[in-house]
């Protein structure tokens, strides 16, 4: 479960203030598969950074687990994030110049999985997106939308219990998006992952099982849970 409670990100100070997330409170369950929908500017990528410990907000809490994240230390953060979190984003960030088994590889070794561990993970990640074939291939020499799945094999290897994506098929066609798709859903489902997608898209977001819209900072509207159970405890 993931519960975010009153937070709220202010970016510069004084007249210069701008109110990027203003007194955010809802709760995920398990497993559910999320749209965090809403314009450019709206604070849809903030939060998801916040949820993730990537930004921290100067009020408010994140609990995973029942553990505040935003009560962590840097280091222990990071950890906290390495095995249970994992991330897509619109613009890929793979290493180019690296192969692909390296790429997939990259969340394990920073995870200290053992080396005897991670050449079998890397290789069923890769055949998750069908991509083993390329293995051996550089990055740099993949089609767009085998960049992506690349991206996906990456984020998916270390079976993380949170997979965030911002705007993973923003720079595919239509065909090859729906591919990204229905592997994220299929992760999400196959194993009980939380999924949570940064998306203006409304057909993906129709997608999901929940659909949290933000406006200006402000939570507007939760669509796929009662007030009761998005509210938490906090009615």
């Amino acid at each position: 479960m993931i519960e975010v409670k009153h937070v709220t990100r202010t970016y510069g100070k004084k007249q210069n203030a701008f109110k990027a997330l203003d007194d955010i409170t809802f709760t995920i369950p398990d497993g559910a598969s999320v749209a965090i929908i809403g314009k450019s500017g709206s604070g849809k990528s903030t939060l998801m950074h916040t949820m993730s410990g990537l930004d921290h907000p100067e009020v408010g809490e994140v609990i995973i687990d029942g553990e505040d994240i935003l009560k962590l230390k840097q280091k222990e953060v990071d950890s906290f994030r390495s095995r249970k979190m994992s991330f897509i984003f619109q613009s890929f960030f793979i290493q180019p110049n690296e192969t692909c088994f390296d790429n997939v590889s990259l969340p394990l070794e920073i995870a200290n999985v053992p080396l005897s561990v991670r050449h079998e993970k890397v290789e069923q990640a890769l055949a998750a997106v069908e991509l083993l074939d390329k293995k051996k291939s550089r990055a740099r020499d993949l089609s767009g939308g085998q960049k992506q799945r690349l991206a996906v094999a990456r984020a998916i290897v270390n079976d993380p219990q949170v997979l965030f994506a911002d705007e993973p098929t923003g720079n595919l066609d239509s065909v090859t998006g729906e591919v990204v798709e229905d592997l994220l859903f299929g992760y999400n489902k196959q194993h009980g992952a939380t999924l949570i997608i940064v998306t203006h898209d409304p057909d993906l977001a129709a997608k999901c099982d929940i659909q949290i819209q933000i406006k200006d900072g402000n939570l507007e509207s939760i669509i796929g849970l009662t007030p009761q159970a998005a509210l938490g405890d906090q009615l």
